[in-house]
């Protein structure tokens, strides 16, 4: 046989060889979807052969058959929780929306503290989960609660949910070989909670770190030794979120297949989930579009003038728990944010436009509560950076209903006059009553804003110190 002819023999043997790996490995990838939707999917599959058909059929349509919004949108919703027989085992610590731009491949992450403060269950947002379960026949009823909480917060209809316990964490951390992370500061912590409501030691020096699942869990959940307490650990979350999602999508994970094998392991056991088997294969055809480099990261906070919640506290009997809730009366800008989540640019223009207006705000207080102009003008002058905010005494009879911001300046300063309307609230008009006008005109104001008596169920609840809530956590924990 010439030596060409044995060349053309082993170039044929390799491309067979090739070929039968191919198969072999989809036929593996189809398998593992198929079982892991069966073992945590509220949504039972039909088998093996649907999942294939699924597949096939979205590689050829090129269409992503997944529950979205009218602007092309998923919404995932995240949930870290400690596990069964552990403290609080069904608590939601860590709660991140995970959104999907179909239009531009994009993908963002907003989180939400623990203590965030649900008014109409009367509770913190960890808890609305745990409350869900304790009347629940099912997972679709246990997290309904929650997903409707999460719709009124942010204003964004959540298709699909994932839980992940403690366990689950570590061991996907440990099936992917570990993660690479940049800690942005030495953290020494002694009080990390440890095993039977003990505590032991954590610590870890600043710079790059490869972690393995412990060590990453520690990292996620530390905030004793972080001077931002809870806001910065939901951004270590997010911070390994996205380790896990560069590990994962690593050519290193995705071909290997005792990798895989493990980790799909690791999520059978320790996740609920909603999607389906067909929607996981669709889930795995999207990442393959997706811009997994260029993540959003969001949180909503209250350790800034900027930030977006304050400290306040409510009483379980005679026991006082420090809470957070948004700073204006509403959730209008945690909407605002999660709608402008993939380009928070649009937020950033709407400030620098409302800072030109310069506007001039009179505030004149109709409620009948004499708490509430304090309160008005501190989120104007201090949370948004209004320069020329003041109060006027108005001592004629008669109170207000509504709240009205009186533009006066004929429409020229259109951002200030909507960011009032939207986010105290307020009812816009251009006609200022007789009453008023001799006061705008005294004090040359462009808007006046009459507070009314709408506004005092919006802001009743006290305002606490950052350092107050801080304490109390410690304590706690």
């Amino acid at each position: 046989m010439t030596t060409r002819k044995i060349l053309i023999k082993i170039i044929l043997w390799l491309i067979l060889l090739i070929l039968v790996g191919a198969i072999a490995y989809g036929a593996f990838l189809l398998y593992r979807i198929n079982s892991l939707s069966n073992r945590v999917s509220d949504n039972k599959s039909v088998g093996i052969f649907s999942t294939l058909s699924s597949i096939v059929k979205s590689a050829e349509s090129n269409k992503i058959n997944l529950k979205q919004s009218a602007d092309e949108r998923i919404n995932v919703l995240l949930l870290g929780v400690a596990g069964k027989g552990k403290p609080g085992q069904n608590l939601t610590d860590t709660i991140i929306l995970l959104s999907i731009n179909l239009k531009t491949n994009q993908v963002a992450l907003l989180s939400l503290p623990r203590d965030f403060y649900i008014p109409n269950m009367n509770m913190k947002i960890n808890s609305v989960y745990q409350a869900g379960l304790n009347n629940a026949k099912n997972d679709s009823e246990a997290i309904a609660p929650l997903l409707a909480n999460i719709k009124e917060i942010t204003s964004q209809e959540v298709g699909y949910y994932v839980v992940l316990n403690f366990d689950g964490f570590k061991k996907i951390i440990d099936a992917i070989g570990g993660v690479n992370i940049t800690n942005e500061r030495d953290i020494f912590d002694a009080r990390y909670p440890g095993a039977n409501y003990s505590y032991e030691t954590f610590e870890l020096k600043k710079g790059l770190q490869h972690l393995g699942g412990d060590m990453a869990l520690k990292y996620a959940r530390e905030r004793h030794d972080d001077p931002d307490g809870d806001f910065g650990r939901s951004r270590r979350q997010q911070q390994i979120i996205q380790a896990v999602k560069n590990k994962v999508f690593s050519t290193s994970t995705l071909f290997n297949i005792n990798t895989l094998n493990n980790l799909f392991n690791t999520l059978g056991d320790n996740i609920k989930t909603n999607l389906s088997q067909a929607e996981l294969s669709d889930f795995f055809e999207l990442t393959k579009k997706l811009d997994t480099v260029n993540i959003a990261n969001a949180t909503v906070d209250a350790w800034n003038p900027d930030s977006l919640l304050k400290v306040s506290h409510i009483f379980y009997g005679d026991t006082p728990a420090f809470i957070l809730i948004p700073r204006v009366g509403n959730y209008s800008e945690i909407e605002d944010l999660a709608q402008n989540i993939f380009d928070l640019n649009v937020i950033k223009r709407r400030r620098a436009e409302i800072t030109k207006e310069n506007a001039s705000i009179i505030l004149i207080n109709k409620s009948g509560d004499n708490t509430l102009t304090p309160k008005i003008k501190k989120i104007l002058g201090e949370n948004l950076a209004y320069q020329k905010v003041s109060i006027l005494d108005d001592s004629t009879f008669g109170n207000e209903e509504k709240t009205i911001a009186y533009d006066l300046t004929g429409g020229i300063k259109p951002f200030t006059l909507d960011e009032l309307a939207l986010k105290l609230p307020a009812n816009v008009s251009y006609e200022l009553p007789e009453r008023y006008r001799q006061i705008s005109e005294k004090n040359q104001a462009e808007i006046v804003l009459v507070i009314g008596k709408d506004l005092i169920s919006r802001y009743n609840m006290a305002e606490d110190s950052i350092e107050d809530f801080k304490k109390a956590q410690d304590e706690l924990n």
